[in-house]
C-alpha cells in the first residue's frame, strides 16, 4: 500500500467524487467541490487520526478566493483514491513569479539542486500551478517543502534560503527529513543558532515539541497499514 506523507497530492476516482458530492454541504462548499470534481483537480493529504486509518484517508481542499478561501476537509475511503503524486517542483512555478523575482528564484533552484535537496512548492503558488485558479494574492508567501537527509544538509539549505532576496517575495515552508518529520526552516535556523531550545516537529499524525536531534532516531516511513 502506498505510504502516506504530508503535502502528498491525491486524485480521486469518479466513484470517489460521487461519494463526496452525495454528502451534505453548504452552497459554497458544494459549488467548490462540484468544480473540483468536474475538472478532476487534486486534494491534499492532511493530518491522519487513528480513527481514520487504515481504510479511510483524511484529505483537504484549500479553496481559492472565489470560494471564500474555505478549508474543506474530507474523509475518503482508501479505495476511492486513484493515485498519489506531489506538489510541483520549485522550477515549475517560475512563470507564476513577478519578472524581477525570476532570476533570483532560478538561482535558488540551481543552488538547492547542487545541495541535492529536492524542493517542491505547496501553499498558494503550488495550488495555483496545479489548478490554474486564483490562489495567489499580493501578500502570498512562497512555501517550499525541501527534503533533507541530516542536520548538515539542513543547515546548508537554510543558509541558501536566508540569502535569497527578491522583490516582494518572501520564502516560507519547511525542511522534511527522511522519516517524514518536518520543521519550519525559520524555526530550524533559530534552534540551531541557540535562539530557541526546542522545535515543533510535524508528522503525519500530529506535532510535538522536540529537543533532541529527532532525525537520527525516527523510523524510515509513515505507512498506512
Amino acid at each position: 500500500m502506498t505510504p502516506l506523507h504530508r503535502h502528498q497530492i491525491a486524485w480521486l476516482t469518479d466513484a470517489g467524487w460521487q461519494q463526496v458530492l452525495a454528502q451534505v454541504w453548504d452552497a459554497t462548499a458544494r459549488d467548490c467541490l462540484g468544480h473540483w470534481a468536474a475538472q478532476r483537480l487534486p486534494l491534499v493529504v492532511t493530518r491522519q487520526t487513528a480513527s481514520e486509518l487504515p481504510h479511510t484517508v483524511a484529505l483537504g481542499l484549500p479553496a481559492p478566493a472565489r470560494w471564500d478561501k474555505r478549508r474543506i476537509t474530507l474523509a475518503v475511503p482508501r479505495n476511492s483514491i486513484l493515485y498519489f503524486d506531489a506538489f510541483p517542483r520549485a522550477t515549475e512555478v517560475l512563470g507564476l513569479l513577478a519578472v524581477p523575482a525570476r532570476a533570483p528564484w532560478r538561482q535558488l533552484c540551481e543552488q538547492l539542486n547542487s545541495c541535492q535537496a529536492n524542493a517542491r512548492v505547496y501553499g498558494s503558488y503550488g495550488w495555483q500551478r496545479l489548478t490554474g485558479l486564483d490562489h495567489i494574492h499580493a501578500e502570498s508567501d512562497i512555501d517550499l517543502c525541501i527534503t533533507v537527509s541530516d542536520g548538515r544538509q539542513a543547515d546548508a539549505v537554510v543558509t541558501l534560503l536566508q540569502s535569497f532576496a527578491a522583490p516582494r517575495l518572501r520564502l516560507d515552508g519547511e525542511l522534511v527529513f527522511d522519516a517524514g518529520a518536518a520543521v519550519a526552516w525559520r524555526e530550524w535556523a533559530a534552534w540551531r543558532s541557540g535562539k530557541s531550545t526546542a522545535v515543533l516537529v510535524k508528522r503525519l499524525h500530529g506535532a510535538t515539541l522536540e529537543y533532541a536531534p529527532f532525525w537520527r532516531t525516527a523510523s524510515t516511513a509513515e505507512l498506512v497499514q
